[in-house]
């Protein structure tokens, strides 16, 4: 409770919403966070049929899911930004208005550079939702911060389960461009965000726009490389992060103030979930892959097998917010790495069972993830000055997207390798079936030592 009591405290009586205003409020944002969270899982299984329409390469069609993924990225930080001067329902209305546009042109597109471009203005606009409903709880729910938290991230977590049945299952009966519809349907929200919204003042304060570029133009290049390893675009990076250090340090109001690296709380919670949902994404990237490898499902049957997990992240993820609430998100945090050490393992060793049982391990793995992000939220809400609340929320959006890249990335290459003997012992794995479960048991490893590391820097830092 403590955790609650701070940030109320730092929020005041601001926004005296009555209980149905925030039920309105909360079903609205939810809403648009489904249709964006869908909108990059739905183009995923819809490549093949693109690279098909187009006659495209591997190489070349990537970019319908790498550059929104950029954008994506880059827009949670800079809106996260934008949020500590500007009301929430301008930014809002500017995103929602710019994704409802993208979907509009992309389903309207002749050619392949037209989609491109009509994926990088949708994720102009769906970047400004997963920012900004991250700071929604903090700013108008203060004292049910955990439970609100915990919908959000049970919102996130079913549609990332339902968005690859409903993006099959469209992009086979009607065509991949139908989807674009489907998140153009956000521009009906708009009207109710301009109605619902509390009204909010511009705070003082500018933004570095300079400093937002160095950021922006490291951020892309590094992701450029996780995804492609091509060495110039990490050279680049490092040379635009160096940029952007100097500017921060030099500039009287930089884009990033560096004190909010110096805050240890947030730094740890920041470095902690880096890894945990770097474990998450990697479990959840390379499940697809072993079912259609291993078990030969195709891509329906893949979503059907998975879609379980992702029911059961939904359900649970108001119970991860409201002992977010009750216990603190320290807590919270132990139960997850706990839940995601036990996924890992059964999934190591069930690795060549039949999909139903997987769909039945596969459960603990998922439900971890509403605990994690609603905990790591929380405890980073917790930790950081209203005034960096934007920009906070916005740097840990951009990690836990870099993390997901990352993560990816790393099981990609991994899995390219076979392997001739097993980690687990009690894993009865064989053939190509050895390197997932070893993998498994490689982010078990990770999980642990992340967790030590989660609980002595806390440690130390309460001493």
């Amino acid at each position: 409770m403590k955790e609650v009591t701070t940030i109320a405290g730092q929020l005041g009586e601001e926004y005296n919403l009555t209980k149905a205003e925030k039920k309105k409020l909360l079903i609205l944002i939810c809403s648009v966070l489904l249709f964006s969270v869908m909108n990059g899982t739905m183009f995923m299984i819809a490549v093949p049929d693109i690279a098909v329409s187009f006659a495209l390469l591997p190489s070349q069609v990537s970019w319908v899911v790498t550059g929104y993924i950029i954008i994506y990225a880059i827009g949670a930080l800079m809106y996260g930004k934008l949020a500590d001067i500007y009301p929430l329902k301008t930014l809002l209305t500017i995103g929602l208005s710019l994704f409802a546009l993208g979907s509009i042109l992309g389903f309207f597109s002749p050619n392949y550079i037209l989609v491109v471009l009509s994926r990088i203005i949708q994720a102009a606009g769906a970047s400004s939702i997963v920012a900004l409903v991250f700071i929604v709880p903090s700013r108008y729910f203060p004292e049910e911060r955990g439970r609100v938290l915990g919908i959000v991230s049970s919102t996130m977590a079913f549609a990332s389960g339902i968005g690859p049945v409903i993006g099959g299952f469209v992009a086979g009966a009607i065509g991949w461009k139908f989807l674009f519809l489907i998140s153009a349907c956000v521009i009906v929200t708009i009207p109710f965000f301009r109605i619902w919204m509390p009204e909010e003042d511009r705070k003082t304060g500018k933004v570095d726009f300079l400093g937002a570029l160095f950021v922006a133009v490291a951020v892309a290049t590094l992701i450029l490389f996780i995804t492609t390893f091509n060495w110039w675009f990490i050279g680049i990076s490092i040379g635009f992060f160096c940029l952007f250090a100097w500017r921060i340090f030099t500039k009287d109001d930089p884009f990033i103030n560096p004190d909010l690296f110096r805050n240890a709380p947030y730094r740890t919670t920041i470095i902690s979930g880096f890894l945990a949902i770097m474990t998450m994404f990697g479990m959840m990237i390379m499940m697809p892959l072993m079912l259609s490898e291993v078990n030969e499902l195709n891509t329906l049957f893949i979503g059907l097998t998975l879609f379980p997990g992702a029911m059961a992240a939904a359900l649970t993820g108001k119970w991860a917010g409201i002992l977010t609430d009750l216990r603190g998100g320290k807590q919270v945090v132990y139960i997850a790495y706990a839940l995601m050490i036990l996924g890992f393992f059964l999934l190591s060793t069930f690795i060549g069972s039949s999909a139903w049982v997987l769909s039945i391990v596969i459960i603990i793995s998922y439900i971890s993830f509403p605990f994690i992000q609603t905990a790591t939220a929380s405890l980073i809400a917790s930790a950081l000055p209203r005034n960096e609340m934007g920009v906070g929320m916005g740097i840990y959006n951009l990690f836990n997207f870099m993390s997901g890249a990352f993560g990816g990335a790393v099981i990609a290459k991994m899995l390219d390798y076979d392997s001739s003997f097993l980690l687990n012992p009690l894993s009865v794995a064989e053939g190509n079936e050895m390197i997932y479960s070893n993998v498994f048991i490689g982010l078990l490893v990770l999980t642990v030592l992340n967790g030590f590391y989660f609980h002595s820097a806390f440690k130390k830092q309460e001493g």
